[in-house]
């Protein structure tokens, strides 16, 4: 039985460790270069995954996407030619850190913006709870109330 666990365990060790993607199969000709690629995969987003680089990702199309950036690496393009053809391709979505332009302006303002509306409405509120003491009745009002009072008063005793 301890056999049969051991080679169960290995084997889902090996069918895990083949599915998994690593950085090691990259080449570089210097460490210099393999640092400007981890540092260029670290700032591009996984196109599939929740919040997760191209560094870190695990998905096929995000493999896909590191041969393609490390290719064109190799072809000897620069760092900002690589990011101009990526958003040109993907659109902003594939940067973690956009440019601030018409097109993102929701993006970088749109949280303060909500923020200040809500603040706007709270401290509304809390202006209005705080409105002071209640209003009297003016003379009419009182009157108008008394005599609502007195009516009701009047159809209770003919009921009773």
């Amino acid at each position: 039985m301890a056999l049969l666990t051991a080679s169960l365990m290995s084997f889902l060790v090996l069918a895990t460790s083949a599915s998994a993607f690593t950085l090691d199969e990259f080449k570089f000709d210097t460490p210099g270069q393999e640092e400007e690629f981890r540092d260029l995969i670290s700032k591009l987003r996984c196109l599939v995954c929740q919040n997760e680089s191209l560094e870190g990702s695990q998905a096929e199309l995000a493999q896909d996407l590191r041969e393609e950036v490390y290719g064109m690496m190799r072809e000897g393009q620069s760092k900002e030619e690589i990011l101009v053809f990526l958003t040109d391709r993907y659109g902003d979505f594939v940067l973690y850190d956009p440019p601030l332009k018409p097109s993102t302006y929701v993006l970088w303002f749109g949280p303060f913006v909500l923020i200040g509306i809500a603040a706007f409405f709270m401290v509304r509120s809390l202006m209005r709870s705080r409105g002071g003491a209640p209003s009297t009745l003016s003379e009419s009002e009182q009157q108008r109330l008394q005599q609502l009072l007195n009516t009701q008063a009047g159809s209770e005793d003919k009921s009773a």
